[in-house]
C-alpha cells in the first residue's frame, strides 16, 4: 500500500544538474539533546566519517535508491556508553571487536538478548576517509547489521522498551554526523560554466544503508507499539532526522523519505510536529537560502499526506497552499521539485474546486517574466489547475489570467509561446474559454494577430492559426468586431508614430538653422502623446 501511494507521486529528475543548484545549508532548528532522558547517544570511540565526494558501491537490500543531497550540522550525542569491551590499542586496531554468535546458532529464549548485544556492538562507528584502517571490523559490523535486519524483518514478538531504547540509540549514533556539504562555486573550464555536477556521496554508505534500512524495517514492523515507540522517536530524533534530508547522497534521501513516512503514518502523535517542521524547512529554503537539497523528498511525502486529507479542509491545510505551496513557486531552482510542488497543488484543486482561483491568482503572482524556462513549467503546471477548475472560479480570475496568457503568446521564446498556445489543445480548457469568449477573444486577439504576421517561428505561427479558426467558427461576428477593432487600433497607432516623427524632423529643421548663432530652440506645440488606451 505504502509503495502504491509513492508511486503516483512524481519523481525527482536524476540528473547530475539537480544537485548543483542547491547548496547544502544549516537547518535553524535547535536541538537539544541534553532535554530528555530518552535522546539517543553515541556509543564507541571512533568518529564518524564525513561525506566526501567519492562514491562506494552498495548492495540493494530491497529499498530503491534515489536521487541527490548534503549539509547537516548535528554532532553526535555522547552519554551511555556502551557496555561491550571494546578497546582501540597504539596501533589504531580493535582488541575485542570479534563477530558475535548468529542468531540461528543460539536458543530462542536467548535471541532477545543477543540481538541487544548485536546493535551495542554496531553503535561503534568507523572512519571511513580512509579505506585501508580497520577492514576486518568493517566487515564484521556489516555482516552483523545484515543480520539485525534479517531479524527484526522474521520476529513475531512485540519489541520491549528496552529494544527500542537501544534500535533507536544504534541507528542515532549511525546516521546523525557531521556532514561536509561539496563546495557550490561555478567551475569554469576555457570560459564555459559546467552544467553538471556529480552529487556527493557518503563514502561510509555500505554500512549507513543497512542502518537505515534496519531503522525502516523496525519502524513498519506489526511488532512495534506506537505508543511505547514516540517516548524514544521523539521530537528531537525527528527534527535531527529532518536535518539529514539536506544530504547531497540522493541514496540517503530516499531511505529517509521512506523511513519519515512510516514514522507520520505510525506515530498519529507526531503529525502536526512533523507537518511544522517541515513547513519551517521550505520557509528557509524560500525567503532565506533558497538551497537545499531535500525539497523535492519533501514535497512527494507532503503530496501523499495531501491525498489522504479529509473534506472539507481544515483552515490549517489551507493556509499551507497559500503560505507555503504557492511562494514554493518563487526560488530559481524550482526546476528541481516542480514536478512534486506541481502534483501538490493540483491535489488542493480537486480536493477543492473553489481553491482555483487562489491557487491561479497565486501563480501569476509570482509568474517568471525574464526567465523562459521557468515560464514554460508555469504554463504545464497552469493546464493541470485549469483541467479540475470549474466555471465559476474560472470567471473570477480569467481576465487577469489571459492578459498573462496573450503576454506569452507573444512571447520571442517558441518554447513559451508555442506551450501556451497548447492550451487549446485541452478540451475542458476549451469549453471554459467558449462559454466566456466574448470576455477572452478581445484581450488575446492583438496577440494572435501580431504572431500570424510576425513571429518568428513556423509551428508557433501554425498553432496561432489553428486558434484563430478555433474563435472565427465559434463566433463570427465578435471575431469580425475585434479585427475591427484591431485594424482601427493599428491605424491609430500608426498616426501616433507618424506625428512623433514629424515632431522631431521640425525639432531637427529649426536646430539646423539656428545653430550657427548657439540659439536655444523653443518649440511651442507639444509633442504628440501615446494615449494609455
Amino acid at each position: 500500500m505504502f509503495k502504491k501511494v509513492f508511486s503516483k507521486i512524481p519523481k525527482k529528475s536524476s540528473k547530475g544538474s539537480d544537485s548543483r543548484d542547491q547548496g547544502g545549508n544549516s537547518r535553524t532548528h535547535a536541538v537539544s539533546a541534553s532535554k530528555n532522558s530518552d535522546n539517543v547517544t553515541s556509543s564507541g570511540s571512533s568518529k564518524t566519517g564525513n561525506s566526501s565526494s567519492s562514491s562506494s558501491s552498495s548492495s540493494s537490500l530491497g529499498q530503491g535508491q534515489y536521487h541527490n543531497n548534503h549539509g547537516n550540522n548535528h554532532a553526535n550525542n555522547h552519554g551511555n556508553k556502551s557496555s561491550l569491551p571494546i578497546n582501540e590499542n597504539s596501533n589504531g586496531n580493535f582488541n575485542s571487536y570479534e563477530a558475535l554468535p548468529a542468531f540461528r546458532d543460539v536458543h530462542n529464549s536467548e535471541k532477545p538478548s543477543l540481538f541487544i548485544k548485536k546493535l551495542r556492538m554496531c553503535s561503534v562507528v568507523f572512519d571511513f576517509t580512509d579505506p585501508t584502517k580497520h577492514l576486518k571490523e568493517k566487515e564484521v559490523k556489516r555482516q552483523t547489521l545484515v543480520e539485525l535486519v534479517d531479524y527484526v524483518s522474521s520476529v513475531n514478538a512485540k519489541f520491549t522498551e528496552n529494544v527500542m531504547q537501544e534500535v533507536v540509540k544504534m541507528v542515532s549514533v549511525n546516521i546523525f554526523r557531521t556532514l561536509s556539504p561539496q563546495p557550490r562555486e561555478n567551475k569554469l573550464i576555457d570560459g564555459v560554466e559546467l552544467e553538471e555536477e556529480e552529487p556527493s556521496m557518503d563514502p561510509s554508505w555500505p554500512h549507513l544503508q543497512i542502518v537505515y534500512e534496519l531503522f525502516l524495517r523496525f519502524v513498519a514492523s506489526p511488532e512495534l507499539d506506537a505508543k511505547l515507540a514516540k517516548r524514544f522517536i521523539d521530537q528531537s530524533f525527528i527534527l535531527r532526522l529532518l536535518d539529514l534530508f539536506d544530504s547531497e547522497d540522493p541514496r540517503e534521501r530516499e531511505y529517509l523519505k521512506m523511513s519519515l513516512h512510516r514514522i507520520y503514518g505510525k506515530l498519529m502523535a507526531h503529525r502536526p510536529f512533523i507537518r511544522k517542521s517541515i513547513n519551517n524547512t521550505f520557509l528557509n529554503f524560500v525567503f532565506e537560502t533558497e538551497k537545499h537539497n531535500g525539497i523535492a523528498e519533501f514535497l512527494e511525502i507532503l503530496g501523499s499526506i495531501i491525498n489522504g486529507f479529509a473534506l472539507p479542509l481544515k483552515e490549517e491545510h489551507k493556509l499551507f497552499l497559500v503560505r507555503i505551496l504557492i511562494p514554493l513557486h518563487k526560488p530559481k531552482c524550482l526546476a528541481m521539485y516542480h514536478q512534486q510542488l506541481s502534483y501538490c497543488v493540483t491535489q488542493f484543486v480537486e480536493k477543492d474546486c473553489k481553491l482555483a482561483d487562489t491557487i491561479i491568482r497565486g501563480l501569476l503572482k509570482y509568474w517568471p517574466i525574464t526567465n523562459s524556462s521557468k515560464e514554460v513549467m508555469f504554463l504545464g503546471e497552469l493546464e493541470e489547475v485549469l483541467e479540475a477548475t470549474q466555471p465559476p472560479e474560472f470567471q473570477r480570475c480569467m481576465v487577469l489570467l489571459f492578459r498573462r496568457v496573450a503576454h506569452c503568446l507573444n512571447s520571442p521564446h517558441f518554447q513559451v509561446a508555442e506551450r501556451a498556445l497548447f492550451l487549446w489543445n485541452n478540451d475542458h480548457i476549451v469549453n471554459l474559454i467558449k462559454q466566456n469568449c466574448k470576455v477572452i477573444l478581445p484581450i488575446i486577439f492583438p496577440a494572435l494577430e501580431k504572431n500570424t504576421k510576425t513571429h518568428w517561428n513556423q509551428a508557433v505561427h501554425s498553432l496561432t492559426l489553428n486558434v484563430q479558426k478555433i474563435f472565427q467558427d465559434l463566433d463570427p461576428d465578435l471575431y469580425k468586431e475585434c479585427l475591427q477593432k484591431f485594424e482601427q487600433d493599428l491605424s491609430k497607432e500608426g498616426e501616433v508614430t507618424a506625428g512623433r516623427e514629424a515632431t522631431w524632423k521640425r525639432l531637427e529643421e529649426v536646430a539646423a538653422k539656428k545653430a550657427a548663432g548657439n540659439e536655444a530652440v523653443l518649440i511651442n506645440k507639444t509633442l504628440p502623446r501615446k494615449s494609455a488606451g
